[in-house]
């Protein structure tokens, strides 16, 4: 863990909560490539409102980023790198990009929760994350959904 900010919110959720003091280092960042977009996710998971996320599985093949799987601790920052909150993943699935529901988007808690502004807001998201490596999504392409709870 490379921030400051995270190291120490860290410490604090430890401090808290020994029985987690032989978990592996969280990861730590913010949602999305933008700062607005950041800034307004990681508002609605302090909110409550988001309690999940979406990776384009090439998109993390391509970023050497390990799946997220079960019990794995997140610090979430803002676009400046300030952290926010530990969340916890409980639950991982991978499912093709058409087959995304109603239920999910709603468990996104972005925009107006609708399957709708989901497909919008994450097909531009996985069009300029795949860009940068001269790739694009397309709609049977594989998402890993990954679903938490906030704990800190």
């Amino acid at each position: 863990m490379k921030n400051h900010s995270a190291e120490n919110m860290w410490g604090d959720f430890l401090k808290a909560h020994l029985e987690f003091a032989f978990e592996h280092t969280p990861k730590v960042y913010h949602f999305y490539d933008n700062e607005k977009d950041a800034n307004n996710s990681v508002a609605l998971v302090l909110a409550g409102a988001k309690k999940a996320t979406s990776h384009s599985l090439l998109g993390l093949q391509l970023r050497n980023q390990p799946l997220p799987k079960r019990g794995d601790f997140t610090v979430f920052t803002d676009w400046e790198g300030n952290a926010k909150c530990i969340v916890r993943t409980t639950s991982v699935r991978m499912m093709p990009y058409f087959s995304i529901s109603e239920d999910h988007a709603k468990m996104e808690g972005e925009g107006n929760g609708s399957l709708a502004h989901w497909k919008q807001t994450q097909w531009e998201f996985y069009q300029r994350q795949l860009g940068e490596h001269d790739r694009k999504p397309n709609e049977s392409m594989i998402v890993v959904c990954e679903y938490f709870e906030k704990v800190f």
